[in-house]
């Protein structure tokens, strides 16, 4: 585990382009917060946690990622178990349980959840490659995943409930499953939308009826407004660093969070918008290129897991920004702040560094 000729197939790129979208989350943060009080110093905080993730993301690196198929079983019963203790004993904030105490930090762990289940995930699925083409198969694994997004969705957590169902989608296609299973539970998608619809919190309706329809609620809109104005104001080169007129002035709000793109936008214009998404598209293709390396379907599929989450995250974020899909409270990946967010995503890295550092067999002399 620890023969030091796995290094030589370490991805340094990622590792770099990893590294440079931290830091320039970092800055942006310390950006939009930094002449607000009531904000606390969120930029220090992050920075503390991402040194904490980016030490994780080297110690999962170094640990041989075949030996957690051997933790499949614990690895599922405590991330529900957590789960439930957070909907029992959570700290609730705005109206949310999502969070549990740990000395005098919160911890989200839906956020871990998302790299936990992958880990499962991957797993029942590379023991079953050749019953992919069985729904026995594949209705298993839904009921697996199944579990954790009603609990995260019971906390309320839309959004990462969804990316949990987008990571199993993803995931059996990836596996295998037939085309015929796929239309199939489409269509049953699409029969079970007014029950779904129905299960929605009311403040969940309200944002997807306010992005289907903008003057229902002006107040509502309002921060969506802001966020379209600030990008709009960015033009190419951007208001300067520290200069955003949104921003600073406090029009953006939640602009640490749910809009930092648009941040970026307003001060570093659309050079450099364009820029900080294609750093994410850089290091989505790399750990898709960890996924087409692994010697095995496990380490395929949790590269690929890991891919589609980050994917995921990144296009709801920048869309939600561009007043192209419903504001949710989702992340944009290693920019906003978050720091359960943040550490789960490194981790996140490390795994697909652990594939991609073990795709060669060692050979012995």
């Amino acid at each position: 585990m620890n023969d030091r000729r796995i290094w030589r197939h370490f991805d340094y790129v990622l590792l770099a382009v990893t590294v440079i979208l931290v830091l320039f989350g970092l800055a942006m943060i310390y950006s939009a917060t930094r002449d607000s009080p009531e904000l606390g110093n969120y930029a220090w905080s992050q920075a503390a946690v991402a040194v904490v993730g980016l030490i994780l993301l080297f110690a999962v690196a170094v640990f041989d990622y075949r030996l957690l198929a051997n933790l499949q079983r614990p690895i599922y019963l405590a991330t529900i178990g957590v789960l439930l203790a957070t909907s029992v004993i959570g700290h609730v904030q705005l109206g949310a349980q999502r969070w549990l105490s740990v000395g005098n930090m919160l911890i989200q762990p839906s956020e871990f959840a998302k790299i936990l289940v992958i880990i499962v995930l991957a797993k029942f699925l590379a023991d079953r490659q050749r019953q992919m083409d069985k729904l026995r198969t594949i209705l298993l694994s839904f009921v697996l995943v199944a579990i954790p997004v009603v609990l995260v969705y019971d906390q309320p957590d839309l959004s990462t409930a969804i990316s949990l169902l987008i990571a199993w989608g993803v995931m059996v296609v990836m596996a295998g499953m037939r085309l015929l299973h796929i239309v199939l539970l489409g269509g049953t998608l699409l029969i079970s939308l007014p029950l779904l619809w129905a299960k929605l919190q009311g403040y969940q309706r309200d944002r997807i009826l306010l992005f289907l329809d903008p003057s229902r609620d002006e107040f509502a809109q309002y921060n969506i407004d802001q966020a379209l104005i600030a990008l709009g104001s960015g033009g190419w080169l951007g208001q300067g660093y520290g200069s955003g007129i949104q921003t600073q002035g406090r029009f953006l709000k939640v602009r640490h969070t749910d809009f930092i793109f648009s941040v970026v936008g307003e001060e570093m214009g659309l050079i450099g918008a364009v820029l900080l998404i294609l750093l994410l598209f850089i290091l989505i293709l790399r750990v898709l290129r960890a996924a087409a390396l692994a010697r095995d379907a496990y380490g395929r599929l949790i590269a690929i897991g890991v891919a589609t989450t980050i994917a995921f995250q990144a296009t709801v974020n920048i869309g939600m920004n561009l007043g192209l899909s419903p504001v949710t409270g989702i992340t944009l990946p290693f920019i906003s702040y978050g720091r359960s967010s943040l550490v789960a995503l490194l981790i996140g890295i490390g795994l697909v560094e652990s594939v991609v550092m073990r795709h060669r067999k060692l050979e012995f002399q």
